[in-house]
């Protein structure tokens, strides 16, 4: 293809193709990336080994890959169950783009375990028998990922409501998948123990390149299907589906990013060291983190939810959520978020080790400044 120069002597002489860098992709994906995610997915996932699902689809980073799930599956009318502590895109895109009615359910049992009687009564009161369910873990914003027990109670409930005849379609969000930090957190997507469940469960997998494999501005993402009864022909109109949205909005996904994360998978001497490291720096800001709460045990204006994953954790406030955020930003030029007024969410992922000690006592005394 054409191309300019100065972009393509930027890279090392014969590092790529010209067309590796600037020619359109395949509307579902650089094919070799596609199948390496795959055979990467079981390898992550030891579950979903001898288990049938469709070869993963790339989209334009996990936002994409869940608007396009919320344009093909759901219609006005339609219900979306997730918990009450969930990343606030869900709501824009499914409620706001698609006018699909959103139930939740308390995300936590009174002892700090997943809520699976929670999921399972919202879900029960559906009067149609027909729902979707968006789960995260690690979740987004508390940094919460359920027990191996947890997460088998989980399959074990959607697959009782299958059997009594609800139609279920499952989607994971495993944007932060594989920063668990505990060992008796359950390392495998839900996606895994529930492609071949049951055949009223339709179970979809969104994740990304952009948190496992530290490439937030590529926009990588993947979509992958499975079901108890699908064939291959199944798997493959779905997949074609897909490409029919993926046409009809961004044409294709990024040339250069798939090129460059291919090589880095296939080739890359450091890859895995990488992202063991990246892992091993997470887990010792977790750990730092989790040491400077304890200052702070009954302190009742700001309360940890429980968490062991992920980026994030989060507080139960006292108070406006709001008005500690705008607070520590104009006072202290500390930047965190707020969800829906009562929850403070702190992003440790970004902060060095030996800030956040200090981040934690100030995020206490800007409540107590504010608040009392």
């Amino acid at each position: 293809p054409m191309y300019l120069s100065d972009i393509y002597n930027k890279f090392v002489d014969n590092a790529f193709k010209p067309s590796e860098l600037f020619a359109y992709a395949p509307g579902g994906g650089d094919q070799q990336l596609r199948a390496l995610w795959k055979e990467q997915m079981v390898l992550k996932n030891p579950s979903l080994k001898g288990k049938s699902f469709s070869l993963p689809i790339v989209t334009s980073g996990l936002t994409h890959a869940l608007s396009m799930l919320a344009q093909i599956f759901s219609q006005e009318g339609d219900t979306l169950v997730i918990p009450d502590l969930a990343w606030d895109n869900y709501e824009l895109i499914f409620s706001h783009q698609c006018n699909v009615t959103i139930k939740t359910f308390k995300l936590y049992t009174d002892q700090g375990n997943f809520n699976v009687a929670g999921l399972k009564e919202v879900l029960s009161s559906i009067p149609d028998k027909k729902a979707r369910i968006l789960l995260n873990f690690p979740n987004n914003p508390t940094g919460f990922t359920p027990s191996k027990d947890d997460m088998q109670a989980i399959v074990n409930a959607l697959v009782d409501l299958a059997q009594d005849g609800m139609q279920l379609m499952v989607m994971s969000d495993d944007a932060y998948f594989g920063l668990f930090f505990e060992e008796e957190t359950a390392k495998e997507s839900l996606f895994a123990h529930l492609c071949d469940a049951h055949p009223n469960i339709f179970a979809v997998k969104c994740d990304a390149a952009t948190k496992e494999d530290m490439a937030w501005g590529f926009r990588i993402g993947f979509i992958t299907y499975g079901a108890k009864g699908l064939t291959d022909m199944h798997l493959d109109a779905l997949n074609k589906k897909t490409l029919g949205i993926i046409r009809s909005t961004v044409s294709n996904c990024d040339r250069p990013g798939q090129s460059l994360l291919l090589k880095a998978i296939r080739e890359g001497v450091s890859y895995e060291a990488d992202k063991l490291a990246a892992k091993k720096e997470m887990e010792k800001r977790y750990r730092i983190l989790k040491e400077a709460l304890k200052k702070h045990e009954g302190n009742h204006l700001l309360t940890p939810h429980p968490f062991n994953s992920g980026y994030f954790m989060a507080f139960k406030c006292k108070g406006s959520a709001e008005t500690l955020r705008r607070y520590l930003l104009d006072t202290y030029q500390v930047g965190c978020i707020n969800i829906a007024d009562v929850t403070f969410r702190l992003a440790y992922c970004s902060v060095a080790c030996d800030k956040i000690a200090e981040l934690v006592d100030l995020v206490y005394q800007a409540a107590g400044e504010v608040w009392n």
